[in-house]
């Protein structure tokens, strides 16, 4: 069976994702997570069928789409002609399927209730820095016994693996904002451009565990650098701006009172050459993260959480399962960090050549007969399909 007792760090999704799969097989596990309550962090994303399909293996996609939105399309336009920029159906996937807009909260209650119910054990309030053949060492300096297996997904600023994204000039603002209604299409997730300097988004994510009425995400694309004097500035000003480029937004800026209601994130790009060690798994965001273009980040940690559990199940030998998983998901892997990062400049970057091209160039290219199917398939993480087929 290989190890019996594993640490999982950290309770996002696919750390709760992971400790739930192994709980099933029979494990003994324990999540560790750094704030002293287990819970979501962040704003809504989409569940891309990638992600939709470790959710079917384990059995919780009707209980996720009970609070989700179905989206079937992404949608933008810049902010000035109007001009059409991106238009991507999920109807034009060789075998379609919807995404889903989902707040993390949804998710994690799903998770969090599914692995309480398999017996998976937590220990809160204790930040992991170090992992050493089994034995992990909290920000106090205390160790744990040694565990047969520990699985990192602590993130993309984990202290374990000590790697450092390389970090990209320009982040997003997010905030939870109540369902606005029309004009906007509740089955779209939409973005405006000015540039690529400026973008604005409305995700319908559903709603969420304790929140009254249906939600979407809203999001402004920032430079990190820029997000002090944002502050300083006061809303009003950067609400007069938006509003000038997306008149309709003007219901949801409206609830919005407080800057603290927006989270900057920050984003990195990095990728682990070797996602293991001794006795060490590394999965979802620790051991990849992009800027969210693509929007891939949970799905791709969810199948990583899918990956590693099948190797460990099917091959008792640690150190031959480890590298099993590496193998598995290396080259799905390469090729969205490789098209994110390509792709990013085009969406968030200084300068009007590269938007001057998406927007003269590569709308043209979309029209083409061989695209729409390929553009969703990039989106829904489809190149190279790493579904579970089973």
């Amino acid at each position: 069976m290989g190890p019996a007792h594993i640490a999982v760090v950290g309770a996002g999704p696919s750390g709760l994702a992971c400790a739930l799969m192994l709980a099933r097989q029979g494990r003994r596990v324990t999540v560790f997570e750094r704030f002293h309550e287990a819970g979501p962090v962040g704003a809504g994303f989409m569940l891309q069928p990638t992600g939709l399909a470790v959710l079917d293996h384990l059995g919780l996609t009707q209980a996720v789409a009970a609070f989700a939105q179905p989206i079937d399309h992404i949608f933008g336009r810049e902010a000035r002609r109007g001009r059409i920029v991106l238009d991507i159906r999920y109807s034009d996937l060789k075998r379609p399927r919807q995404a889903l807009g989902v707040h993390r909260a949804a998710l994690f209650k799903v998770l969090h209730d599914a692995c309480l119910a398999a017996g998976v054990g937590f220990e809160t309030g204790r930040e992991m820095v170090a992992a050493d053949r089994g034995v992990l060492t909290d920000a106090a300096g205390v160790r744990t016994p040694a565990f047969d297996l520990v699985v990192d997904a602590s993130g993309a600023r984990s202290r374990i693996t000590g790697a450092l994204p390389r970090p990209l000039s320009f982040g997003a603002l997010w905030a939870t904002v109540p369902w606005p209604g029309d004009p906007f299409d509740e089955t779209a997730l939409q973005q405006v451009y000015r540039g690529a300097a400026k973008m604005i988004g409305v995700l319908p994510v559903g709603s969420a565990p304790h929140a009254k009425g249906r939600l979407a995400t809203f999001f402004w694309s920032l430079k990190s650098d820029q997000y002090y004097d944002w502050r300083l500035a006061g809303l009003e000003p950067w609400k007069e701006e938006v509003r000038s480029l997306w008149p309709e937004t003007a219901p949801v800026l409206d609830t919005i009172t407080d800057p603290d209601q927006l989270t900057l994130a920050r984003y990195g790009h990095h990728t682990l050459s070797r996602p293991h060690g001794d006795r060490l798994a590394v999965i979802g965001d620790a051991a990849h993260s992009t800027s969210p273009q693509l929007g891939q980040g949970v799905n791709m940690g969810l199948l990583d959480a899918f990956a590693l559990t099948r190797w460990l199940a099917r091959e008792p030998g640690l150190d031959w399962a480890l590298e099993g998983y590496a193998r598995e998901r290396r080259w799905h892997l390469s090729l969205y960090q490789a098209l994110s990062y390509g792709f990013t400049p085009f969406y968030q970057a200084d300068g009007g050549l590269l938007p001057w091209v998406r927007d003269h160039i590569l709308g043209k290219v979309a029209r083409l007969p061989f695209a729409p199917r390929l553009l969703a398939a990039t989106v829904s993480g489809t190149l190279l399909d790493p579904r579970p087929k089973d």
